[in-house]
């Protein structure tokens, strides 16, 4: 490749925005990429990803494995189409609202149903930009929501991927409630239940005391939305500096938030051993406090009970 020609697309990505060249060869009956994604999306959504096999997909369809192969090469593709697929277009919905929080808003809670509907999804590691059609348009749709304000381009990135990502993680979080809700065939309302009053015998005043300031405020069994209050108030930090710039407010300075050692990617051997001697030592504190305050509080006990015998 030289250095002004354009990378080529991965088969997968390629395969997405249908750009891909067909198989010259495959079985005589009527086989595509779509079919072949389809019974993956319906075994994911049926059994789990961990179903989804060229196998048992090759199975779904009677076909064999190495037909599939024509069509999708590589398992890893297979998985990018079925995420895409079961992604979908935005939707137009969003659009009858007006304003960019308000279509925002619709977003994020149309990507939370996505997570729901399709909870495999979550399953799927994240590897670099969605280059795909319909993740696309999802971004586009965010981006264009934010159109008429005066946030940079950079600024507009950042706020579309922040309420993309409390979207992901209040799925990650609801699909986790329905599948326990599934697995044990308690309600939703019955397995907070059930965590709160597991939390209540290990958490205590003395090692987790704005924990359990918590617990015994009723924050596991609460109707209230966290995942909602938190996206309005993210929401609301963004209308702040919205506003701040029509004041004729500077832009903020763009700059590294986290800075990470290079020496903390490399997998160093060194490292990764001083770093596990450092959790140790951490826990032995921990454990070492835990035994000062029992110490402490029987002690206490102990000088209570005397003074009530002098």
């Amino acid at each position: 490749m030289t250095e002004n020609e354009a990378p080529e697309l991965p088969r997968g990505i390629a395969l997405a925005w249908g750009v891909a060249a067909n198989p010259q060869r495959g079985p005589k009956r009527e086989m595509s990429v779509e079919r072949i994604v389809d019974a993956a999306v319906d075994l994911a959504d049926a059994e789990g990803i961990g179903a989804v096999s060229m196998a048992a997909v090759a199975a779904k369809l009677g076909f064999t494995p190495m037909s599939l192969y024509r069509y999708v090469s590589a398992k890893d593709d297979l998985l990018l189409l079925m995420q895409e697929q079961a992604t979908g277009l935005p939707p137009e919905s969003h659009l009858d609202h007006d304003g960019w929080r308000d279509r925002l808003r619709a977003l994020f809670e149309a990507q939370v149903l996505l997570y729901l509907r399709h909870p495999w999804m979550l399953s799927l590691p994240i590897n670099g930009s969605p280059i795909t059609p319909n993740s696309s348009a999802w971004l586009d749709a965010s981006l264009a929501a934010l159109g008429q304000t005066p946030l940079t381009a950079e600024e507009r990135l950042a706020v579309a991927l922040a309420v993309t990502g409390d979207a992901r993680w209040c799925g990650i979080v609801q699909a986790g409630y329905t599948e326990q809700a599934r697995g044990t065939g308690l309600s939703a309302d019955e397995v907070a239940e059930r965590e709160a009053a597991l939390y209540d015998r290990v958490i205590d005043a003395e090692g987790f005391p704005a924990l359990r300031r918590a617990i015994d405020e009723g924050i596991f069994t609460s109707a209230a939305d966290p995942f909602r209050f938190g996206v309005e108030r993210l929401l609301d930090g963004v209308a702040a500096y919205i506003a701040d710039l029509d004041r004729g407010e500077p832009h903020g300075e763009a700059q590294d938030w986290i800075h990470l050692d290079p020496a903390e990617l490399a997998g160093d051997r060194r490292l990764r051993e001083a770093q596990k001697a450092v959790r140790e030592a951490e826990k032995a504190l921990r454990a070492a406090r835990k035994t000062e305050r029992q110490a402490l509080r029987e002690a206490g006990e102990r000088l209570a009970k005397a003074r009530k015998v002098g």
